[in-house]
């Protein structure tokens, strides 16, 4: 990890790069568009202009907290497209209108969050002197993205001033001429504000089990629920909590049903409170079959939750040290992964130990240590260009 280089900071706040502007779909629940607020709010503490264009509409309130001095500009650009074709000449009309605004921002660097995202941004400033900076929240080889954009992306993210991914594994998936441009930056582990300093434990009730995040294919809940069943829960007196929403809501809980898990897991929906939320289990697991940097993980450990995960390509395996703060096991073994929370459930010692040393995150991913990473990236990307 990158140590924070006071001259570098200083170079950014000496050279005109103070003004900046950020680029997201949107600011619903999800784990890049925390990330996006906490720099926002961070960049503002820092004395530093933000402006946080998003595609939504006026009236779309960001589900995370932002910040008053953050100049947040929707710009109502998300709209559905009937095909590909339709939704090609709709990303010219949202990128000249991205255009208009970064131009009114007027921007010493520009950042934007997400493929799709830093494609429209890529194309909106073609011939503008601002330098861009994308940065990819999710792993590349496996969050498949429908045609043309995958051509459109390796054009034009070599256009790109850097590209920020947040792991080697996910950096290594571009071709050279990007590799050439690319940066790794985690996410920061930011403890959750509402969020208990001890997890609170029924007395009347059994383990609960915790999981949290988007009902896609890609956080696998399909592969946790048979893991769960396997387990015989409803003899043990063990609960399982899901919270999210998404595309897969009816099939799971159509599983759910039919593994007979009916009366032990629940999905309760999304959590303004994730901190409470997490407090009330005994242990997390993520069972996703491809990863980013997954926030929702370092929250978990934060708190001090025992954690079990795939060890995904690319994600947990930065996040988690095997046997000390955490548990990885093989990608997609539900058998392994079943095997996992039976042993941190049955085992008071192990438990106990894996909880103590979880909060460590919090110093390996520390805001101050990824908001180095970030300034010195600044303070390069800004020495390049002509003053």
């Amino acid at each position: 990890m990158t140590q924070e280089d006071p001259a570098l900071d200083n170079a950014v706040r000496r050279r005109p790069s103070a003004r900046l502007t950020l680029v997201i779909s949107t600011l619903r629940v999800g784990g890049a568009e925390r990330v996006m607020t906490i720099l926002a709010n961070e960049w503002v503490r820092r004395s530093r202009s933000v402006t946080l264009l998003t595609f939504t509409a006026p009236d779309e309130h960001p589900f995370f907290p932002v910040d008053a001095g953050v100049k947040v500009v929707p710009l109502a650009l998300n709209r559905p497209s009937e095909n590909v074709l339709i939704g090609l000449i709709a990303n010219v009309r949202r990128a000249r209108t991205l255009r208009r605004a970064i131009r009114a921002s007027r921007p010493d660097v520009v950042i934007s969050f997400m493929d799709r995202t830093n494609i429209v941004t890529l194309v909106a400033t073609v011939g503008l002197p601002t330098p861009i900076i994308v940065s990819e929240h999710s792993d590349p080889a496996y969050e498949l993205m429908r045609w043309p954009w995958p051509l459109l992306r390796d054009v034009a993210y070599r256009r790109a001033a850097r590209v920020v991914t947040l792991s080697d594994a996910a950096l290594a998936y571009f071709a050279a001429p990007i590799r050439r441009r690319g940066r790794v930056i985690p996410n920061p582990v930011v403890p959750l504000r509402e969020q208990a300093t001890t997890p609170i434990v029924d007395p009347d009730g059994g383990p609960t089990v915790l999981a949290m995040g988007r009902l896609g294919r890609e956080k696998g809940f399909d592969l946790l629920l048979e893991a769960f069943m396997r387990l015989d829960p409803v003899r043990r007196g063990w609960t399982m909590e899901i919270w999210g929403d998404g595309p897969m809501r009816d099939q799971l809980e159509a599983a759910r049903d039919r593994l007979g898990l009916g009366g032990v897991v629940q999905l309760p929906g999304i959590t303004s409170q994730p901190g409470w939320t997490m407090a009330r289990a005994r242990l997390f697991v993520l069972s996703s079959r491809h990863e980013g940097f997954p926030t929702v993980l370092g929250e978990a450990m934060a708190l001090g939750l025992p954690v079990v995960a795939f060890d995904c390509p690319s994600g947990p395996r930065e996040m988690i040290r095997d046997g000390v703060d955490g548990l990885l096991v093989p990608p997609g073994d539900i058998n392994a992964l079943a095997r996992a929370i039976d042993r941190v459930l049955g085992d008071d010692a192990l438990r106990a130990t894996l909880a103590d040393r979880a909060p460590e995150i919090l110093d390996r991913f520390s805001l101050d240590r990824v908001m180095a990473m970030w300034d010195a990236l600044l303070a390069e990307t800004v020495s390049r260009r002509p003053v």
